[in-house]
């Protein structure tokens, strides 16, 4: 009865009456860290390969990069669209759903994970060709795809589920470590596989594969300790499609986002291409860098989110409404910050990367283009993923169908016929100007529609 209490005092202290700052800091540190921690494992098979000196390693992981970020799609859709349903279960103290709605989130992403590894292995050549693989870059990105999607894909799926459920309880610390841990694996497995066992690309790929698997592990232990303190459940007794409906209004709209963003991606490497592999290389590494403050942003999108949900369902919108606005200042100003270090270090940057002077140079040109787009892409991330919180799937979606959908992979068409390559670099910056009053117009939309003092259950439709 003690544990039980002092969670309850714990819970009500940090979403209730915590001051707005403390509490986000409290959520979003921690969450920032794993992902910065993430983002340089991911940045660390680009950095490991890119040593070799071989361009066409470097190409052929930009080339499989975004279908292997398919699988954050997916771990999205179950972990974040079941992660926001359950802060707002919370909210209204509906805890033996959670049950049901983590089960469905694990292992229905299981299943779901392993048909579309299945589909992957199966449909390799005519994926590969359609990436943009060249018969310089093939044999690498083939070996590269089967073991960080095909084997891996999995494990990939499962960790981000997990850790996006343990943050919706307000479990951000072993939510936290179980990514660094995995992030930390990787970079230490990275050079063991690509030089000591002399794997190249593949080697990366293993190290991958091998840490969301560790990842998963710690995961589960982290979940056995909780014991009572976790209303999550692993066990497959309570998967019921009941809440799938609730789940995958908020879930798709995160997923839809990963999906046309690789999907822009590849079409961004397929039109590259065409310019030869060293674009394609430097494009790659640009991406792989420019996405480092975008998942700092993520890292304060998945602090704040419980505490959303929390506030919106238990009708308090002044702090839903605090929360939201003291995080897109934050993450204006960390954007800022990470545009001023890109613009002025760019070539080194580069040249850390990838040695070899043609790939480096280019890239560097990218570098200080792409990086102007960053603030922006932050605060259009951050409004869609506040309107996630509230379970206001069909808004979010909206917006991202809109922003990669409508307007930038057409852009990055009509800018590679009109202006060459360049063109498409630039094509970020435009939507996000253009998305930018549209995004902010849709949040004040759906936040003067809110009934303003009714009680909790009164807002999410119960009597």
């Amino acid at each position: 009865m003690m544990r039980v209490r002092r969670k309850e005092i714990s819970e009500k202290e940090l979403f209730e009456k915590m001051p707005v700052a403390k509490a986000v800091a409290i959520l979003a540190i921690p969450t920032v860290i794993s992902q910065v921690v993430t983002m340089i494992y991911n940045l660390a098979d680009t950095f490991f390969v890119g040593q070799i000196g071989n361009p066409y390693m470097v190409a052929a992981v930009s080339l499989v990069s975004p279908w292997f970020n398919l699988l954050t799609a997916l771990g999205n859709l179950f972990g974040l669209g079941g992660g926001s349903l359950i802060s707002r279960m919370l909210g209204r103290s509906d805890h033996e759903d959670v049950k049901h709605v983590s089960a469905f989130s694990i292992w229905g992403g299981a299943v779901t994970t392993l048909v579309f590894s299945l589909l992957t292995f199966l449909l390799r050549t005519p994926l590969l060709n359609f990436l943009g693989a060249s018969p310089d870059t093939y044999d690498y990105a083939e070996s590269y795809l089967i073991w960080v999607v095909v084997l891996g894909g999995v494990p990939t799926v499962l960790s981000l589920s997990m850790g996006h459920l343990l943050r919706s309880e307000g479990h951000v610390r072993p939510a936290s470590i179980g990514m660094m841990f995995g992030g930390i694996l990787n970079v230490v497995l990275d050079p063991v596989m690509i030089f000591g066992f002399g794997l190249d690309a593949a080697g990366a790929a293993i190290a991958t594969a091998l840490s969301n698997l560790a990842s998963v592990v710690f995961f589960v232990i982290a979940y056995i300790c909780l014991g009572d303190r976790t209303a999550v459940s692993l066990f497959p007794g309570y998967f019921t499609f009941r809440f799938i409906r609730q789940i995958f209004s908020v879930g798709l709209a995160s997923a839809l986002a990963t999906t046309l963003g690789n999907l822009s991606n590849m079409v961004m490497v397929s039109l590259a291409s065409g310019y030869g592999d060293i674009p394609v290389a430097a494009y790659g590494i640009v991406k792989r860098i420019d996405q480092f403050p975008l998942n700092v942003s993520m890292g304060l999108c998945q602090g704040f989110m419980p505490l959303v949900g929390y506030n919106y369902a238990s009708g308090n919108y002044k702090r839903m409404k605090d929360v939201s606005f003291f995080s897109w200042k934050a993450a204006v100003v960390m954007s800022a910050c990470f545009v001023a270090c890109f613009a002025i270090f760019a070539r080194p940057i580069l040249h850390l990367f990838i040695p070899e002077v043609q790939t480096s140079t280019l890239g560097a040109s990218f570098l200080r283009i792409a990086c102007i787009a960053v603030p922006f892409t932050a605060v259009n991330f951050l409004i869609s993923y506040t309107l996630q919180a509230m379970g206001k799937g069909l808004q979010s979606a909206t917006l991202t169908f809109s922003r990669q959908g409508l307007l930038n992979i057409p852009l990055l068409i009509l800018m590679n016929m009109a202006v060459g390559l360049f063109g498409m670099i630039w094509t970020q910056l435009i939507v996000e100007l253009i998305m930018l009053p549209v995004s902010l117009g849709m949040y004040m939309h759906t936040w003067r529609r809110l009934p303003g003092t009714e009680k909790p259950e009164k807002t999410i439709g119960q009597k």
